[in-house]
C-alpha cells in the first residue's frame, strides 16, 4: 500500500485532539522575522491569504475553524446554492498563509514572543534554601559508623528446593 494512502487513513481516523494540532499554517515573511517562527496554529480573527485552489489570491479574516471538516472558513469565500443562499467553503490550513495575527489572546501573544506566562511560573515549584537546625548540625558532626551487612535469611521455599528435588533431571541440574 502506498505511504500516502496510509497517511491519509491515519489522518482521517485521528482523534479531534490530534486533528486540532494539525490546524497550523505558514506565516508571511515579515511575521516569520518578527516572531522567529515558520508556522502557527490558526484561530478565529487571523487574517489569511489563500495560496492554492479555486479561491487563490483571496484575503480575509477567519470566521470559523473546524477540526471535523479539517479546514477553516474565511470571510468572502462562499459558494452559492442552486436554490439560493450561500455556503461557507472550508479550506485546508496548508493552503493559506497567515498575514496578520489576532493578538487579543495574551497567552498566545506571549507564546509567540517566547515569554513564559504567569501560569507556567506558578506551576513550577520554587526552590527554597534548606536551613539546618541544631540537631541536624550535631548529627552531621558525629562520625558515621560503617553499616554491617545483614546475614541473608533463607526462606522456606528455598530450603525445600535444596533438600527435596522433584525429579531426577532437576537434581542433576542442581549438582552441576
Amino acid at each position: 500500500m502506498k505511504p500516502t494512502t496510509i497517511r491519509n487513513r491515519t489522518i482521517y481516523n485521528a482523534t479531534l485532539f490530534t486533528k486540532s494540532k494539525l490546524m497550523c499554517s505558514h506565516l508571511s515573511k515579515d511575521l516569520q522575522q518578527k516572531y522567529d517562527k515558520n508556522s502557527i496554529r490558526v484561530t478565529v480573527g487571523d487574517t489569511v491569504r489563500v495560496m492554492r485552489g479555486e479561491f487563490k489570491g483571496v484575503t480575509g479574516k477567519i470566521t470559523k475553524v473546524s477540526t471535523e471538516r479539517n479546514g477553516i472558513s474565511i470571510e468572502g469565500v462562499k459558494k452559492e446554492k442552486l436554490k439560493g443562499g450561500n455556503l461557507d467553503v472550508f479550506i485546508h490550513t496548508s493552503n493559506v498563509l497567515v498575514t496578520d495575527i489576532n493578538t487579543e489572546d495574551k497567552w498566545r501573544q506571549n507564546k509567540l514572543e517566547g515569554k513564559t506566562s504567569k501560569l507556567e511560573k506558578e506551576t513550577k515549584p520554587k526552590e527554597t534554601p534548606k536551613q539546618e537546625t541544631k540537631e541536624a548540625k550535631t548529627l552531621s558532626e558525629k562520625p558515621k559508623e560503617a553499616k554491617k551487612p545483614e546475614p541473608k535469611k533463607e526462606t522456606k521455599t528455598e530450603t525445600k528446593k535444596e533438600t527435596k528435588p522433584k525429579t531426577v533431571k532437576q537434581a542433576k541440574k542442581e549438582t552441576k
